[in-house]
């Protein structure tokens, strides 16, 4: 660790005040979470005075009577707001997976909209150069996945931040998967990618608040300057729908709180030559096949894994694999979400599905290597391991990274 949570949180000690003070206001009112923004806009955004502000953000960037943050912000004239740096599916959310928006002005606003995805480094870097921006702001509704590509386009801006001599501020959201604990594979450095850039765990557990601390202490080459507005009333037992926040689908394959429960697992299943359940409404929880039958449901119900029930089901994807046709698979049924290991679910669906759907498949080019992190899911799994054995090959490397992300909690 070559920065600690403590050298950072002194760099804003009216936020730290703050935080003590609405901190034991929210236990009067019933600890009623506060975002990062509300708290930032109860200061009157004095943190922000006299800076020209750009914000890295998306659909989810929005109050708690559903407005978004950009439209408030650019009508109020206590912070000045010049430029918006939009990630994967757009500012605005008009793209699918894999597009973005471009660059363009925003109808509502006249702010200009600066195109942040697959751009890093020295390129990303430019364009925060070129918005005339002093300081970037981070206000993205996260899932909890290694794999999500928002916290990636976080790290992605904080290094481009440091590049271009601007200071950086992370707005605190919910992790709708709570934030107990990390479970799953920790990425290894040489499948990084933009689904996984540094060794963190499947599951990371943790807020992009406590993630952006974590970058800065451990992976950034040198860290940049960063203030983060953290959360109160928000514990890390809590799911999502506790925060009394509306939900708005991060991307378009994720329009539940409950897609984003199951995601951490079943998102493996990209991976695969099977459906994930895109082009359904429940993607990510359905998965299935052409020549899948009850014997799926079957085996996975067999392995008694906690807290999750597996229906048959058959389904007809409107879009992605198998669009239009009638595919056979499981659907997921979460019954007990404090019991429920999502990762560990996904393994014993992929071990599973090997075992009883002769047409089985990895992708050709061993996706899921990048999806987990290394080759010891795909191989174990080829070699016959069952779901405890899979899960027992990255133990030890899991043990590693949670006590590293223990020093950046922020949050009980």
């Amino acid at each position: 660790m070559r920065l600690s949570r403590r050298t950072l949180l002194a760099a804003t000690p009216a936020l730290t005040a703050a935080t003590t003070t609405s901190a034991a206001a929210a236990e009067q009112q019933g600890r009623r979470l506060q975002t990062g923004f509300e708290r930032l806009q109860a200061t009157g955004y004095a943190p922000l005075k006299n800076q020209r502000i750009g914000i890295v953000t998306n659909p989810t960037g929005i109050t708690r009577t559903a407005r978004h943050i950009v439209d408030v912000m650019h009508e109020d004239s206590r912070v000045d707001l010049r430029a918006v740096f939009g990630p994967e599916h757009g500012f605005r959310g008009t793209a699918q997976a894999g597009g973005s928006e471009g660059r363009y002005d925003d109808p509502a606003t006249g702010l200009p909209v600066y195109d942040t995805y697959l751009k890093s480094g020295r390129p990303l870097a430019d364009i925060f150069t070129a918005s005339g921006v002093d300081t970037v702001v981070f206000d993205i509704q996260d899932v909890g996945a290694r794999f999500y590509t928002y916290i990636w386009t976080l790290y992605d801006c904080m290094e481009a931040a440091r590049l271009a001599g601007k200071q950086f501020v992370v707005l605190d959201r919910p992790n709708p998967m709570t934030g107990r604990s990390a479970e799953g594979p920790v990425l290894h450095k040489e499948f990084a990618t933009f689904v996984g850039r540094e060794p963190i765990a499947q599951a990371h557990g943790m807020t992009v608040a406590e993630l952006a601390l974590l970058f800065n202490g451990e992976f950034l080459t040198t860290p940049v300057p960063l203030d983060t507005v953290t959360m109160t009333g928000w514990r890390r037992t809590q799911f999502y729908d506790a925060s009394g926040l509306p939900w708005v689908p991060p991307s378009p394959n994720m329009p539940t709180p409950d897609t984003a429960l199951v995601y951490a697992g079943t998102c493996l299943f990209e991976g695969t030559n099977l459906s994930e359940g895109r082009g359904t409404t429940r993607p990510f929880e359905l998965l299935g096949a052409e020549g899948i039958d009850r014997r799926w449901a079957a085996a996975a119900n067999e392995l008694g894994l906690p807290g999750v029930h597996f229906r048959e089901a058959y389904f007809t994807p409107t879009f992605s694999k198998f669009q239009g046709r009638t595919i056979g698979g499981v659907q997921l049924h979460v019954h007990d979400r404090a019991a429920y290991d999502p990762v560990r679910t996904g393994i014993g669906l992929l071990v599973t599905a090997r075992a009883t759907f002769p047409g089985f498949a990895w992708r050709s080019d061993n996706w899921i290597d990048k999806l987990t992190g290394s080759t010891q899911v795909r191989t174990a799994i080829d070699a016959g391991a069952d779901t405890d054995e899979v899960v027992a090959g990255w133990r030890a490397e899991l043990a590693a990274f949670r006590r590293i992300r223990k020093e950046y909690l922020l949050y009980r």
